[in-house]
């Protein structure tokens, strides 16, 4: 047996939308499918417990009634952390024996208690959190929905198959953000997104060749049934496509190499199996925050506080 290879899996699925409950029934169900299929690792989706808040970029600013009610019912099926929905996601995993790395709505429950971090959560196989990263800026009209993260949360974490870390959708392509997370060593690298486009797909494999890393990247796969009728923006969206998102998830390598995946207009389970080992090798060449890193002429700092 070769300790330096192991499973993950990329979850494909759309949550129940706006309902936490049947949502984190559903997440619970995913990752014990994931553990009996041998995957020491699931990642699910941006913001899967409970939904992407895809009316930001239907519904105008100025319909206040509209995006009030939607706010509303968003923080009503947030999660605080810890709370009854944490430790439901918590048994799971350690009744599986499996690394979950989930992306929630997570109210500030240090203050108010009623703004939303865009956040990306993550347990270990014996059922503990871990970490959490919030989402340091959350991209246009998804700024109506959640605050900005810090830089306490930019962190990887050690696990029994290396450095787990990652970034959310379109802070990913914040330069110094990565560099973040290549410093604290990051090999195996999540990315939780919305964007399922063919360019957010090459720059995964940039990513995953910049920092030598395996990538995980996962997006929610969404039918136009998948939005209660009861939600009136569900008549916003253009054309007659079934699919709201189409998914295009996938794992890759530090070569930059696909190895599950890119998975379109389907719900389903990504798996791969990583070789640890690909790490050192990819970074004989190149290795951004070592021999490359050139400190005599770079200087890179964290703001933690």
């Amino acid at each position: 047996m070769n300790n330096n290879v192991f499973k993950v899996a990329a979850a494909q699925f759309a949550p129940q939308f706006l309902n936490v409950d049947k949502t984190v029934e559903k997440t619970c169900n995913l990752i014990s499918e994931a553990g009996k299929n041998g995957a020491k690792l699931i990642v699910f989706p941006e913001a899967f417990i409970s939904g992407y808040p895809d009316w930001v970029w239907l519904i105008p600013n100025g319909n206040s009634t509209a995006l009030d009610d939607l706010y509303h019912e968003l923080v009503e099926n947030a999660v605080t952390i810890p709370d009854k929905t944490t430790l439901k996601l918590c048994q799971a995993a350690k009744d599986a024996g499996v690394y979950v790395a989930v992306g929630i709505h997570e109210r500030n429950s240090e203050a108010s208690g009623f703004t939303l971090f865009n956040t990306l959560l993550y347990i270990n196989d014996q059922g503990a959190i871990i970490g959490k990263h919030r989402k340091l800026i959350p991209t246009g009209g998804e700024r109506m929905v959640w605050g900005q993260g810090d830089g306490d949360t930019l962190s990887a974490f050690d696990t029994h198959f290396g450095k787990l870390g990652g970034l959310l959708c379109w802070e990913n392509y914040m330069p110094l953000a990565r560099q973040a997370m290549y410093s604290v060593g990051t090999e195996v690298y999540v990315a939780p997104t919305w964007d399922s486009s063919e360019n957010w797909l090459l720059s995964m494999r940039h990513i995953a060749r910049e920092g030598g890393m395996f990538v995980v990247s996962v997006c929610q796969a969404v039918r136009m049934d998948d939005i209660p009728d009861r939600y009136e923006f569900k008549k916003l969206y253009p054309g007659s496509s079934d699919w709201i998102n189409s998914g295009n998830s996938c794992i890759i390598n530090p070569r930059g190499d696909i190895i599950a995946g890119p998975s379109s207009n389907k719900q389903e389970m990504l798996y791969a199996d990583i070789d640890l080992s690909l790490i050192a090798k990819s970074k004989r060449m190149f290795d951004v925050t070592g021999h490359y890193a050139r400190p005599d002429v770079f200087r890179y700092e964290i703001n933690k506080s």
